[in-house]
């Protein structure tokens, strides 16, 4: 097996500090009924959680108009299926890693509460409730579970709170996998940059920095790289980047201790053993995953607004990325038109909770071949 990896080391791109929570049963697709609507007020707002930056880009207006179509509620009643499906199955992956001694990534399971400000969504929120696996808390239940929102407590409507779900360093993990495959005397890593072609009998030509590379199968998983990979072999792979911003800080005393969703706000907030990691906003039209100074400065005032006394957020280190998302919400994980192409990619800002899952489907369509 070998790993083509563009950068120095793994995890350098959309998984380097990524919010860190492992949300199985919230994985509910950013296109939804009532979202269209919303984003246009969230568009006359400064400072709102998405945001949206119209191009003269043909890719974006397509991908526009899929998420539109995709926030029928049938579209996305059927994606949520399919990801709660997926993340369950992740869970479970990683469980057994772990068990197999895949360590040393910040994995804890403190569970995870999702705090509402708004009163109207909180009861609308109440209506899907799992009561098997998650359950409601009032605004002062809210703060008895974590005593950080003590100081927001009278700003909030109530939340939900699902025990079962986990924290861990996204990088960490990737690190971690890979010196367990490297392990392996089957194993290599080369570096470089890949590209695809069409070859005989249609099977794709891999070729690295210009160099062939012989390849019996190959798994593209390369983020928002892919669709430009995935481009010479006649695959228009309908990924757009969504930009997100983190901030990562040393955790004191007051900093929460069980992962915590700020839904209003769309900020998340994980405490990764000794750091405090939060993330958050979906920037749909941003070039590059530059860091943008009123973004940061955004989630730095919200941050020390809600959470006063959890840490020094001035000198946070700050950071932006960009999420491989589908239209949908949901990834594509399969066979292609190419007899040796599988594709593994889209998972949005679900990608550290669903990889996992996704793994276990493309080891399943590899033992087909």
């Amino acid at each position: 097996m070998t790993l083509v990896e563009r950068q120095a080391g793994v995890g350098r791109a959309a998984s380097f500090a990524n919010g860190g929570q492992l949300s199985y049963r919230y994985v509910a697709p950013l296109a939804a009924p009532g979202v269209p609507r919303q984003a246009i007020a969230w568009a006359l707002r400064p400072g709102a959680p998405i945001s949206l930056r119209p191009r003269l880009d043909p890719h974006q207006w397509r991908w526009m108009a899929g998420f539109l179509r995709a926030c029928r509620k049938t579209t996305h009643d059927r994606g949520a299926r399919i990801l709660l499906g997926i993340a369950l199955d992740s869970q479970r992956e990683l469980t057994t890693w772990r068990k197999e001694g895949l360590d040393e990534f910040a994995w804890r399971q403190p569970g995870k509460l999702i705090a509402y400000r708004n009163g109207a969504g909180f009861r609308k929120a109440l209506a899907a409730i799992d009561p098997d696996h998650q359950r409601p808390l009032d605004a002062a239940e809210c703060a008895a579970l974590e005593p950080a929102l003590t100081p927001v407590a009278g700003q909030l409507a109530g939340g939900i709170f699902a025990p079962g779900d986990e924290v861990a360093d996204c990088h960490a993990f990737c690190t971690a996998l890979l010196d367990r495959m490297a392990s392996s005397p089957r194993f290599r890593t080369l570096h470089g940059t890949a590209t695809l072609a069409p070859g005989a009998s249609r099977r794709a030509v891999l070729r690295l920095d210009g160099r062939p590379v012989d390849a019996a199968q190959i798994v593209l998983a390369a983020g928002l790289d892919s669709r430009s990979i995935a481009a010479p072999l006649g695959l228009r792979l309908p990924l757009y980047g969504l930009k997100g911003y983190s901030l990562t800080l040393p955790a004191n005393a007051a900093a929460p201790r069980i992962s915590v969703t700020d839904y209003d706000r769309r900020i998340v907030y994980a405490r990764l053993d000794d750091r405090l990691r939060l993330a958050a906003m979906v920037d749909i039209g941003a070039r590059d995953d530059a860091l943008d100074s009123k973004r940061i400065a955004q989630l730095r005032a919200h941050a020390k607004a809600t959470l006063p006394e959890a840490g020094p957020f001035e000198t946070a280190e700050p950071w932006a990325g960009m999420r491989p998302a589908t239209p949908d919400g949901v990834p594509i994980v399969c066979p292609t038109s190419w007899n040796n192409v599988i594709l593994n990619v889209g998972h949005g800002a679900l990608g550290f909770t669903l990889a996992p899952g996704t793994a276990a489907i493309v080891r399943s369509l590899l033992q087909r071949f």
